[in-house]
């Protein structure tokens, strides 16, 4: 089965832990923009630089630079048999700008995947981990603000593939275990 996915959800909804688990039980790598960033900006790479420049003045790295490194690591033979997005889509711009990759691809996508999860749980869950990592700057202020964002900018996404019949939301909270069979089983419905 080939399985090419979106994994959408808030912030401290379990979409790392998640990705990770997903990608090794269906053979697709898991891609975040984070890690793309990265290993552009390792690699030296032209989309690397610019991305480096956006980074160190502070700003958001814009759409049209993220979309090229999404459009380049799409391109790669590992993801002949699928892959998992995390982190992309963020916006309806970037919807349709990964429509247009894997048309270009004459492909397209299987599903998108939101974890949901109680907002309240989810400051808990990124409070405790900041106590954990020593993050001081995630304060409940700052977590909130984080989730409204999410709200307001990446939420409507889930719209989006709704529309589409292409949504599936599933339960983040419960054991990491649990989550996971809930995420397969949606997933699963693919091969109906």
């Amino acid at each position: 089965m080939s399985a090419r996915l979106v994994l959408l959800g808030p912030p401290g909804a379990g979409k790392g832990t998640q990705a990770a688990r997903l990608a090794e039980e269906l053979g697709v790598p898991a891609i975040s923009t984070g890690d793309i960033f990265r290993a552009n900006i390792k690699g030296g790479t032209e989309l690397g630089r610019t991305a480096q420049e956006y980074s160190a003045r502070g700003a958001l790295v814009p759409d049209s630079v993220t979309n090229a490194m999404v459009r380049d690591r799409l391109a790669q033979d590992d993801v002949t048999n699928g892959f998992l997005l995390d982190g992309y889509p963020r916006n309806a711009a970037q919807v349709e700008e990964l429509d247009s990759i894997l048309a270009d691809q004459g492909r397209a996508l299987d599903l998108a995947v939101e974890i949901t999860a109680d907002p309240e749980v989810v400051v808990e869950r990124l409070l405790k981990r900041a106590e954990i990592e020593g993050r001081e700057d995630d304060t409940e202020d700052v977590v909130r603000h984080r989730l409204d964002v999410y709200a307001e900018q990446t939420a409507p996404i889930s719209q989006l593939y709704s529309d589409r019949g292409l949504l599936a939301q599933v339960d983040g909270i419960g054991e990491v275990d649990d989550v996971t069979r809930r995420l397969l089983a949606a997933i699963g419905s693919l091969a109906r």
